[in-house]
């Protein structure tokens, strides 16, 4: 009888390419870059859906403003902050830099771009490959930085050990965002926008949800939307403190900020606890800045509080986790 001829190696331990992080990102269903003949999906996209990063559930953790990161990332529709790197991050830099600004959201999702000048635009809102935000904003700044003027910058995956937000920004420099009315920031001269350019600007204006940060207080924005507005406070403290602090406060009918309002629940974003409240269509973000900041002084009594819940406060509490929403 025939010897029967050895049995061919599946294709996957054929690849010769090197890691995931040299493989470039594809749709699932299109051939993997590496050369294997397979669909990404079932070679490169598989083996990084096993190497994935575990998640980190604080990635802004550390950084200057963590709270404005969060609500950059997922509240804000177009809002802008002057960033400022470490000596180290700019000396990699393929030319001068004369600025390097965070974006919320970039054309076409981009993650980065490098302009003409040389500056580099930041996009925040971004799809995650790597179970960490910062390491993959921070791998698109790096991508930025090295990139020749008037390029966009490609999503990938990041390694494993390439940097985060934390080495490159300046520890030390302050965090202030900008909220903007629309997308003008994408373009250098948006005043001479014309044609194909100018009809997307004002397509993608068009879906703004108006937003204001407030100034009486960190971290709050109100937001308009029909019918009502909200006002979406992301909050440093510790979750169970802070819902035990909130449930005091609604037990005791002081979680509101005036007549017409009410705490209707939070959202959990990237570690941190951010609660909403309705307000009246009439309350625009001017009149919640007294009533935010006297709103503070409440919380800081009831997070001081050690006693045990009442089965009032408990009540309240359940109230809020049944209503509370995971973002991110």
């Amino acid at each position: 009888m025939a010897k029967k001829p050895a049995k061919k190696a599946p294709a996957r331990a054929q690849s010769t390419a090197a890691g995931t992080g040299d493989v470039p990102v594809v749709g699932a269903r299109e051939a993997c870059p590496c050369g294997s003949g397979r669909r990404y999906k079932a070679c490169h996209g598989r083996e990084a859906s096993h190497a994935v990063q575990e998640l980190v559930q604080r990635p802004f953790e550390g950084l200057v403003g963590e709270g404005d990161w969060v609500a950059l990332r997922e509240l804000v529709p177009a809002a802008t902050v002057p960033l400022t790197l470490t000596t180290e991050a700019l000396a990699g830099a393929n030319g001068d830099v004369p600025s390097v600004m965070l974006a919320t959201v970039l054309p076409m999702a981009w993650p980065a771009m490098r302009r003409q000048d040389g500056s580099v635009l930041l996009g925040l809102q971004t799809q995650s490959s790597s179970g960490d935000i910062s390491r993959d904003v921070a791998d698109a700044l790096v991508q930025a930085l090295a990139a020749e003027p008037g390029t966009p910058v490609p999503p990938r995956r990041p390694q494993a050990d390439s940097p985060r937000l934390q080495d490159l920004l300046d520890g030390s420099a302050p965090f202030r965002p900008a909220v903007h009315t629309g997308f003008e920031f994408w373009l250098e001269d948006a005043d001479s926008a014309t044609g194909e350019v100018a009809a997307s600007l004002e397509q993608a204006n068009a879906a703004v949800i108006p937003t204001v940060r407030l100034t009486s207080v960190d971290t709050a924005y109100w937001c308009s939307v029909p019918d009502k507005n909200h006002l979406r406070w992301v909050m440093p403290h510790a979750e169970e403190e802070l819902l035990d602090a909130l449930a005091r406060l609604a037990a005791a009918e002081q979680a509101g900020l005036g007549e017409g309002t009410k705490l209707v629940g939070s959202f959990r974003a990237h570690g941190l606890t951010v609660p909403v409240w309705d307000l009246p269509s009439a309350m625009s973000a001017e009149d919640c800045e007294k009533p935010a900041a006297a709103f503070v002084e409440r919380l800081a009594g009831a997070l001081a509080e050690t006693a045990p819940l009442t089965a009032q406060e408990r009540r309240a509490r359940a109230g809020l986790v049944n209503r509370q929403v995971t973002l991110g």
